[in-house]
């Protein structure tokens, strides 16, 4: 029941991080484009963790038959599911793109059936019908105009893609660090995209980059969002069933649209808090499950 517990506490922290980002995002992406964006925060997070693991004394050795399901989980949420949801959010709003991305744990239930084989009670099934109705009604009377079409069909492509990297952490070895599962998967995810960064990184604006709310989002998007949560998460997910773990991304939206209200002005009112009571007592719903 401890572990229960904890893990739920690292998998509401890691979503609540994830839910601020948002706003995060919707201010740096104005002066870093989406894909440079995501290089700059991959490498400082990369440096953080590598930094953390040195530190820590952390054993770095991965057995070869491991390399390829690494290699798959930065390839799929480290890179495409990453790229997709900041490119989505800098097409729609700070809220919309927390609430998009939420639909992640109906995704995670349905792989982890498929591939961890496990079973969907009726408390689980419960919970995420429960927590649905909660991002439902939060989103219920938001009005999505055809422009920012494209960038609901790119946040759903990062909610799935998000969903399987999720999954597939299930079936990493116990035997590895989470700090260098992470730092490696980053490191696969920066391998990746600098061929489609390096030749653009001069043309950013780094007079405008040296402002403190544009630098400090940065260090806030690759230390605390990429490198903190990024552990939280897949340490929680240790902790907890994938299906039940996903659950808990429903933290992101409420998160998201508070603050997306309290910084960008977006509009919330009573369907918020009608449906964040609905989102936790699904969460509630799930760790009695556990």
């Amino acid at each position: 029941m401890k572990n229960t517990w904890l893990g739920s506490l690292y998998l509401a922290l890691a979503a609540s991080i994830w839910g601020g980002m948002y706003v995060v995002v919707k201010h740096v992406v104005d002066f870093v484009p989406p894909l440079e964006l995501v290089w700059i925060r991959y490498v400082i997070a990369f440096f953080a963790l590598l930094i953390i693991g040195v530190a820590t004394k952390q054993s770095w050795r991965i057995e070869k038959r491991d390399l390829l399901l690494i290699f798959l989980i930065g390839l799929i949420g480290n890179t495409i599911s990453i790229i997709t949801q900041e490119a989505g959010t800098m097409l729609s709003t700070a809220q919309m793109g927390a609430i998009i991305t939420s639909t992640t744990p109906a995704f995670m239930v349905l792989f982890a059936r498929i591939l961890l084989k496990e079973k969907i009670t009726f408390k689980k099934a419960s919970s995420i019908i429960l927590a649905s109705i909660g991002v439902g009604i939060i989103v219920g009377k938001s009005e999505m105009d055809s422009s920012i079409q494209l960038g609901g069909v790119s946040l759903l492509i990062a909610a799935l893609t998000w969903a399987l990297m999720s999954v597939l952490i299930k079936r990493v070895p116990g035997q590895y660090s989470q700090m260098v599962i992470t730092c490696y998967t980053t490191l696969v995810a920066i391998v990746l995209i600098t061929p489609f960064t390096i030749s653009r990184l001069p043309e950013l604006d780094y007079q405008a980059m040296m402002h403190p709310t544009v630098w400090g989002g940065l260090l806030y998007l690759g230390v605390i969002s990429t490198a903190c949560a990024f552990l939280l998460w897949n340490r929680g997910l240790q902790m907890l069933n994938a299906s039940s773990g996903g659950l808990f991304f429903f933290f992101q939206p409420i998160v998201g649209t508070f603050l997306g209200w309290l910084l960008l002005g977006e509009q919330i009112g009573l369907s918020f808090w009608i449906g964040t009571i609905f989102i936790f007592i699904g969460v509630l719903f799930v760790i009695r499950d556990e």
